[in-house]
């Protein structure tokens, strides 16, 4: 969820009294910085309400980054890239990749592309049986 405020705002409010520079690492692992650097005001660019001004994987990848500043031992994705185009879900999955090689993170992924959990360390299949 993206509320009316900056970038920064809305990646930074996870982190009581996160530094620019906290919040820009946290950008940079989950693959928006450049995009962010290029925006009119760059981190201070009102994003609109729930992000409306924002496609579905600069919303995805902001909310990775949060995610990353929090710094959460817990990570649950659900269908994290199934309204992406292909190039999107391939941006995003760098940045589910990148929370990959954090140390100390378990991520639970729900999804129905392969891609999306191919690199998981473990992955568990529900097959519903017909009777």
């Amino acid at each position: 969820m993206l509320f009316h405020r900056s970038v920064g705002e809305n990646i930074g409010y996870v982190k009581e009294n996160a530094s620019p520079k906290e919040i820009e690492n946290a950008t940079k692992a989950a693959n928006i910085h450049e995009f962010i650097e290029s925006l009119p005001e760059k981190y201070n660019t009102i994003v609109g309400e729930r992000g409306v001004k924002l496609s579905g994987g600069q919303r995805q990848r902001i909310a990775i980054a949060r995610a990353i500043l929090k710094n959460a031992p817990i990570l649950v994705l659900d269908e994290a890239t199934s309204s992406l185009d292909s190039h999107t879900e391939q941006e995003v999955q760098k940045s589910i990749d990148t929370m990959l090689d954090i140390d100390n993170v378990t991520i639970i992924a729900i999804a129905h592309r392969l891609s999306t959990i191919k690199h998981m360390d473990r992955i568990l299949l529900w097959i519903k049986a017909k009777s």
